[in-house]
């Protein structure tokens, strides 16, 4: 049989770190995952860091155990993406410091900085807040003095991965977007911003493009993985952008990426912004496209959790099986997902049905309702998108590990009325993204499977009536807070 040439992925999620192989066709041929370990700093009231050195062992490790499934001499290429906003300060020395992730908010504190926040929206696409790259590194800077004093630079967490690879040191444009430093419609870092912040030019790395060699792989990473020394080292890009990139979709589309949150976007020519400053634009990984976002927030992670209460031992197959079938019982949720038009994310949520409780009511009530919060909560975000922009085909793309949910697939095309699409392996859509960029890297022109699976819209005034009540609870939830 002739030998696949490959690809391996790195992938830095939010909860865990995944590392894959996969064919230049698309097709994964193998992955490896394991949790991210993030460590409380209380030095801030709520931060929270990894330590480079043990995250690079782990990237590493996972990778030899993929390569145990595949020729190491049919590797190719290696690229990286990560959660988004997730930052790696390297010192002067070019050791790496500390690793930031997306859910440390260390900047809180000092967010006054930013005496006009319209203004840095204008020039950044997003609302800014401390989730951002810029705000944590004032954290560092305002109580970490001995960290800042040695800081060089930073990059985020998928161009570190690269950085750690090639030894180059570069920053990608989707992930400078997540910065506050960057002026997205120029596409450049901002000297302006830069003032905001307090911060010097100085510390910005050179960008690049995605899907561009950033060089051979280090001799001491490829004796260490067992691959040739002419490895290319591939620029990669957010994971929301990495994972639209699998649905090859086109400027007007909308793409729900469902994992352990949902972004829903639409691909534009130009430079969007809503004037009621509730949505964020981005820089796509095409050169010339711009990814205009709402986010619903953490929507896998809540199903995730109510899983583990509910059905501890059974498999995603039993609740799928069990949800079709829990028709008999009303039961709604507002778990606290998030609502483009919304200034305070909900803190209370909960679940209400009727009273006394019925014996109708089963676990699968339950989880059905959070399935129906996610995919209502999508719904709001993709109407709030659709009203400063509009949507007019009549499909919606889908991937991510969430759509693998047949019963949220289909609560998403009955509320929208849209159909939903999925192309082949849309679960693993990081993984082929990255496939697909190293393709372009290389020059490449290979063929993939095309297969698309649709969702088609039944019952849309039954569901249109539903969600009128998902509405209420989500009311009754948000004057609680």
């Amino acid at each position: 049989m002739t030998m696949q040439d490959s690809y391996i992925i790195v992938d830095i999620g939010t909860g865990n770190v995944r590392v894959a192989a996969a064919a230049q066709n698309g097709q994964v041929l193998g992955v490896a995952r394991e949790d991210i370990v993030y460590v409380k700093d209380n030095d801030y009231p709520d931060a929270l860091y990894f330590d480079p050195a043990q995250l690079w062992e782990q990237v590493q490790r996972l990778a030899k155990t993929v390569l145990a499934t595949v020729p190491a001499a049919s590797v190719k290429a290696v690229t990286a993406t990560s959660q988004r906003e997730g930052i790696v300060l390297i010192g002067k020395d070019g050791a790496s410091l500390i690793g930031l992730p997306n859910i440390d908010h260390r900047g809180r504190e000092w967010e006054g900085i930013m005496r006009d926040k319209s203004r840095v929206y204008q020039l950044t696409g997003r609302y800014p807040t401390s989730l951002f790259s810029a705000m944590k590194l004032v954290g560092i800077r305002e109580r970490k003095p001995a960290v800042w004093e040695e800081l060089h630079t930073f990059l985020s967490i998928s161009n570190w991965i690269e950085y750690k690879m090639s030894g180059v040191a570069k920053y990608e444009h989707s992930q400078a977007s997540e910065t506050l430093l960057y002026d997205v419609a120029q596409k450049q870092w901002s000297k302006e911003l830069c003032e905001v912040f307090g911060l010097s030019m100085d510390l910005l790395p050179a960008i690049a493009e995605s899907a561009t060699v950033l060089g051979d792989v280090l001799p001491d990473v490829a004796q260490s993985l067992g691959l040739n020394k002419d490895v290319k080292v591939v620029v990669g890009g957010g994971d929301t952008q990495l994972a639209i990139k699998s649905t090859r979709p086109a400027v007007d589309d909308m793409v729900i990426v469902s994992g352990t949150t949902t972004p829903i976007v639409k691909l534009t020519g130009t430079y969007k912004l809503d004037d009621e400053e509730r949505t964020w634009t981005s820089r796509d990984i095409e050169p010339d496209r711009f990814v205009f976002e709402a986010n619903a927030g953490v929507t896998g992670l809540n199903y995730q959790r109510l899983k583990e209460i509910f059905y501890p031992n059974e498999g995603y197959d039993v609740i799928e099986k069990e949800l079709q079938e829990n028709k008999h019982t009303f039961c709604m949720a507002s778990l606290g997902s998030l609502l483009a038009d919304e200034e305070v994310s909900l803190t209370r949520g909960g679940f209400i049905f009727p009273a006394p409780v019925s014996h109708l009511l089963t676990r699968g009530s339950f989880v059905w309702a959070t399935i129906f919060d996610i995919a209502c909560s999508i719904v709001k975000n993709y109407r709030i998108l659709a009203e400063v922009d509009g949507h007019r085909p009549d499909y919606i793309w889908g991937c991510g590990g969430g759509l693998q949910s047949k019963v949220l697939r289909q609560l998403i095309a009955n509320l929208t009325g849209k159909k939903v699409q999925m192309r082949h392996a849309f679960q693993q859509s990081s993984a082929i993204g990255g496939a697909l960029i190293c393709n372009q890297a290389l020059q490449l022109n290979v063929t993939m499977n095309d297969s698309i699976e649709v969702v088609h819209p039944q019952e849309q005034e039954h569901y249109a009536a539903l969600y009128a009540e998902w509405e209420k609870t989500r009311g009754y939830f948000r004057n609680m807070n």
